[in-house]
């Protein structure tokens, strides 16, 4: 099949924004009084590689008691707003308009619509009515990854359908003031919002094709990363060190996803890859034997914008492509990793 070309990308990001020492100040006033753990823990505050993050509601709102209503209510009042942003900044890049996409593909983990978010923001984009709609739920980290990779699928296999793939996350949402566990503290020293874009053809002017994609799943590992769904809302797990899973696992499956994807690892000219936290950074550089400081693009928006979940690759990918980082004459591989535990792949191949 014609692989699927990229011809363009779009990214959003929620008007709120917090500091990360305010974050940090604002997480010991409502944990360190009931948690006395918080103290030992605060310095990942410092540690994570963040300087700023958006988040979807005001401060005040998260200072306030929220449920499942409310934060439903926000994840789908912002999320279709952040949508449509990204969609049409992505439209935009590509030289299209939302009545000349075929297939829709919404990749989501931080909240729960129904109808979906694309059916939410379909009027005012200016979908057509016969868009076929690919809802995709639970995903996580890696969902920026694989929702791009099936979108490329999708494309190919439909020569000359136009795909938008769009996730949103807004993982600010799952703030809990009750739990008082150290996933809890963690999420909210990493976690920021925001939302991402890609349209994919066969067809139109581009500089990257995705020419394959793969995915692997590691046995016994399903309690590493996800939700715990409970009356108040989800609550995040961190079951273990995702840093130590990197280290023990990536360099040896990252060998046999290259065959998958049909290139030898020294052929890869750049890894574009979700940037969780600073320390899972430091690990993908030492798993993928780059040298210290290769992922600057990975760090760049880290800093700039917390871990939004499925987007930040996308957005990875966008500063990448903007600042001339990929090779044009060699392919960049997206890595991404995520609940399941899973390590999702695709493939950026150069095009004359």
């Amino acid at each position: 099949m014609t692989p699927a070309r990229l011809l363009g990308l779009g990214r959003a990001t929620p008007p709120h924004s917090i500091p990360q020492e305010d974050a940090r100040e604002w997480a010991r006033a409502q944990f360190a009084g009931r948690f006395p753990a918080f103290e030992r823990l605060a310095p990942v505050f410092a540690n994570a590689g963040i300087s700023n993050r958006h988040i979807a509601m005001p401060v005040e709102w998260y200072l306030q008691p929220q449920n499942w209503a409310t934060r439903t209510a926000a994840y789908r009042d912002v999320g279709r707003t952040l949508f449509i942003a990204a969609a049409r900044d992505a439209l935009d890049a590509s030289g299209l308009t939302p009545a000349d996409i075929d297939i829709v593909v919404t990749v989501s983990s931080t909240g729960i619509a129904t109808p979906s978010l694309e059916a939410l923001a379909h009027a005012e984009l200016g979908l057509r009515a016969d868009v076929v709609r690919v809802p995709v739920f639970g995903l996580g980290c890696a969902g920026g990854v694989s929702g791009f990779a099936l979108a490329a699928r999708l494309a190919a296999a439909q020569p000359g359908a136009r795909v938008l793939m769009v996730t949103v996350e807004l993982c600010s949402l799952s703030f809990r003031e009750d739990m008082l566990t150290k996933a809890n503290v963690v999420a909210t020293a990493l976690f920021g919002d925001g939302a991402a874009a890609a349209v994919l053809s066969t067809e139109g002017p581009a500089t990257v094709a995705v020419t394959a994609a793969a995915e692997h799943l590691w046995p016994d590992t399903l309690d590493v990363m996800g939700w715990d769904v409970a009356p108040h809302g989800f609550g995040v797990i961190f079951a273990q060190s995702i840093p130590a899973l990197i280290a023990r696992h990536l360099r040896t499956t990252l060998a046999g996803m290259c065959a998958q994807l049909g290139v030898a690892r020294a052929d890869i000219g750049r890894f574009v890859c979700h940037p969780g936290g600073a320390k899972v950074v430091e690990a993908l550089e030492t798993s993928l034997d780059l040298a210290a400081g290769s992922l600057d693009a990975e760090r760049t928006v880290l800093a700039a914008n917390g871990n939004m979940s499925a987007p930040s690759v996308l957005f990875v990918l966008h500063r990448a492509l903007a600042d001339n980082l990929l090779p044009t004459d060699r392919p960049s591989a997206m890595l991404a990793l995520g609940p399941g535990f899973t390590l999702s792949s695709a493939l950026l191949t150069p095009l004359p």
